[in-house]
């Protein structure tokens, strides 16, 4: 036989099993991953956190500086609305005697003379108008009705249609369309602003200014008597007493005899209450 080979027999080898280093190393790779996933998520949860944060505080800082300029805003709407309100109320009596000018006439009453005032809206071409009762007393008093009126040169005719003896009031019908002027509803205050229109002495279109002195009581049954310091004289009688806003206050009755600056009116709302003609 022959004789064997010396060294280690060959004779044929399984194949090596698949190494476990491999498998564990992919392992630890996926955990890492894993983790670093997860702190990855955790680092944008945090920013999203935060971005959102500082979202709601730039909102909040916005509503504030809205809710201040609004604030701002309103403060300077009310300031203008202050400043217009006390600019209607600036004292300019050139501007009250051109509103008021064209709605006063000298009146004739015989042989009296005053003036007469045009208030209300015309009503089917025919206008309303006060005076003072003593204005046109001679003719009522003899049955008459009869006046006249002058503006600019021109005359129109008028009739009495009532008096109030007691407190001096007397109420023209005249059948033109004259402007009527506004009238207070508010009553007056000591130390108000008021321009005085009318033809004093024959005088028409004449205007004096003044303040409300007081608000004394008529006698023999009359009502309240509005006193001013604003000059007047025989003419102006009937005459519109008018505030800074243009509107009638009272009616010029009479002025304190020997005496400067005691001017009487009647109160504009004691003819409108009982003549509802304004």
């Amino acid at each position: 036989m022959p004789a064997p080979v010396s060294g280690v027999a060959v004779s044929g080898a399984p194949a090596p099993p698949r190494p476990r280093r491999a498998g564990f190393v992919l392992a630890v790779v996926a955990v890492v991953f894993t983790l670093v996933l997860g702190a990855v998520a955790i680092v944008q949860a945090r920013q999203i956190s935060d971005l959102r944060g500082d979202l709601d505080r730039a909102r909040a800082d916005a509503d504030r500086v809205q809710a201040g300029d609004d604030q701002r805003l309103d403060s300077l709407e009310g300031q203008v609305t202050q400043l217009g309100e006390q600019a209607g109320k600036v004292f300019d009596p050139q501007a009250v005697a051109a509103a008021v000018l064209p709605s006063v006439f000298r009146i004739t009453a015989g042989k009296v003379t005053g003036t007469a005032f045009a208030v209300g809206s015309p009503s089917s071409g025919t206008s309303r108008l006060l005076t003072a009762y003593h204005v046109v007393q001679e003719v009522w008093g003899r049955g008459g009705n009869r006046v006249q009126l002058e503006r600019d040169s021109e005359t129109y005719s008028a009739t009495v249609t009532d008096v109030d003896q007691a407190n001096d009031i007397a109420v023209l019908s005249a059948p033109f369309e004259f402007a009527g002027l506004a009238t207070s509803t508010e009553p007056v205050q000591s130390g108000q602003q008021i321009v005085v229109v009318g033809s004093p002495l024959g005088l028409t279109d004449s205007v004096t200014v003044g303040v409300v002195s007081a608000l004394r009581k008529g006698e023999a049954g009359a009502g309240d008597l509005i006193q001013f310091d604003a000059s007047i004289n025989p003419g102006n009688s009937g005459g519109p007493v008018v505030n800074t806003a243009k509107q009638v206050v009272g009616i010029a009755s009479l002025k304190a005899r020997d005496s400067e600056g005691i001017g009487l009116a009647t109160p504009i709302q004691t003819a409108c209450t009982k003549f509802r003609v304004c």
